[in-house]
């Protein structure tokens, strides 16, 4: 039995914040209090006086050793979540995708050989690309196994997309079953014609792949989902919501009392669409799906997220290196890899942009960064600072500043769409299960391998 007891932080969770201590017993909280020293006696004292104390984070929407356009992302489960640690996420929650013709079974055994590296704990997402009358007899087996919720498309026609037909009986059978669906809201046939009249034009750069994914797409597929969805009386969780008007459909949409849950990543709030002007191709480190957009909807999303309209916050972590990757796209933007690093930056970030700049409330970030994804991902040991939870803690200085670059971070990229960006507030120490794995600011000891499949509850239909 190890004990280690974390002395005079300032604790914060979702709804209060005081000073006080922690006691972690093997790898759950076991007392939280003032003075446990008292009572308690430890193998370690961590001495978090001036520090902010908070449950470790959890990225919902991750893309670890992804295959994709002809290459793969460049973070396998190991470097991804390593990287996460360093930046204060325990927890990930990445997507495993069904490649058409396959079985969703085989889908996540391709999964959790690739996940085995992982030294952050994680889970998936199946994401359905082939619904049918044999995938449908699947996804009950998956749910009572916890894999509770199920990954759509509405883009990448010919590849990942489905049709309106089977996003039914997918919501259909899901939401009968206990699960979620969450749904990349872009209408394909609007991206697809675009990027064609581009091409025939000969507007290849990377500024040309944000044109050709207008907000127009956004916001007709996410309202088409939301029908759908109302239709079915199916919950729905938006991934990646980049703009005021698919922001507008969702709030239309709660006038009907519907449950529509809405997730945001760190770059749709801090960059805008001037990115893609940048020289000497630099413009491609930002392609992604949907793109950065304008100002105007950064703050959008700003105040949807005050207004509680957001629920998460998540990176969309897929990096892919500018020289031998995003490269193959120099002469045609549509062949650049989309995607971006992102989940070693997102708690330092939204914490300085936030918190720091009084957008949101510490409890409000809290609740975005960790309570929320493990609430509606039934992530039930997470995503708390609670006696009995897992030992997943978070010591972050509220006041030193850094800067971010791709000389520094720990993502196995070489770039970073954050270049330069000066932060205030690091984290410092970070503890996963009870294991300290980050100590003032240096990896400790991790063996690879020893992250945990977390095998999630249905999703709770009152939440």
């Amino acid at each position: 039995m190890s004990k280690i007891l974390i002395k005079n932080g300032h604790i914060w969770s979702a709804c209060d914040d005081f000073v006080g201590d922690i006691l972690v017993v093997d790898d759950k909280i076991a007392a939280i209090g003032k003075n446990l020293s008292e009572n308690y006696s430890a193998d370690e004292v961590i001495d978090a006086d001036g520090l902010y104390v908070f449950p470790g984070g959890i990225d919902a929407h991750t893309h670890m050793e992804l295959g994709f356009m002809g290459t793969q992302s460049a973070d396998d489960f190991e470097t991804g979540t390593l990287a996460g640690f360093h930046g204060g996420t325990t927890s990930i929650i990445d997507f495993a995708i069904q490649t058409q013709g396959d079985s969703l079974a085989a889908c996540l055994n391709t999964w959790h050989e690739k996940a085995a590296k992982a030294v952050g704990d994680y889970a998936f997402h199946c994401a359905v690309t082939d619904y049918n009358e044999k995938t449908a007899k699947e996804i009950p087996e998956l749910i009572k196994n916890g894999i509770t919720s199920f990954k759509t498309f509405m883009a990448y026609k010919g590849a990942l997309m489905i049709d309106d037909r089977m996003m039914m009986g997918l919501l259909k059978t899901v939401r009968q079953h206990g699960g979620l669906v969450s749904v990349h809201a872009e209408n394909g046939d609007i991206v697809d014609a675009m990027v064609e009249e581009y091409k025939k034009a000969g507007t290849l750069s990377p500024k040309y792949h944000a044109l050709a994914h207008p907000p127009e797409a956004e916001a007709e597929a996410a309202g088409r989902i939301m029908d759908l969805a109302h239709y079915n009386d199916a919950p729905i969780y938006l991934v990646h919501t980049s703009c005021k008007e698919a922001l507008a459909k969702v709030q239309q949409n709660f006038l009907r009392e519907q449950r529509i849950l809405v997730e945001t990543c760190s770059q749709y709030l801090l960059l805008d669409d001037s990115c893609y002007e940048e020289p000497d191709f630099q413009g491609a480190k930002y392609v992604m799906s949907p793109p950065i957009r304008k100002k105007k909807d950064q703050k959008a999303l700003w105040h949807a997220l005050q207004c509680g309209h957001i629920d998460t916050i998540a990176t969309d972590h897929c990096p892919f290196n500018l020289c031998g990757q995003k490269d193959m796209g120099k002469d045609d933007f549509s062949r650049i890899p989309n995607g971006a690093a992102g989940v070693g930056h997102r708690l330092e970030l939204i914490f300085s942009e936030g918190v720091k700049k009084e957008r949101i409330t510490m409890n409000r970030f809290v609740e975005v960064m960790s309570t929320n994804p493990a609430n509606i991902f039934g992530m039930d040991k997470k995503g708390s600072l609670a006696i009995g939870k897992d030992a997943d803690i978070v010591l972050l200085d509220p006041n030193e500043k850094h800067t971010i670059s791709a000389k520094t971070h720990h993502h196995n990229v070489d770039s970073s769409i954050y270049e330069g960006w000066e932060l205030t507030g690091r984290v410092k120490t970070v503890l996963s299960r009870g294991r300290v794995v980050v100590r003032d600011n240096k990896a400790d000891q991790i063996k690879k391998g020893s992250g945990l499949f977390q095998k999630r509850k249905a999703f709770n239909f009152s939440y």
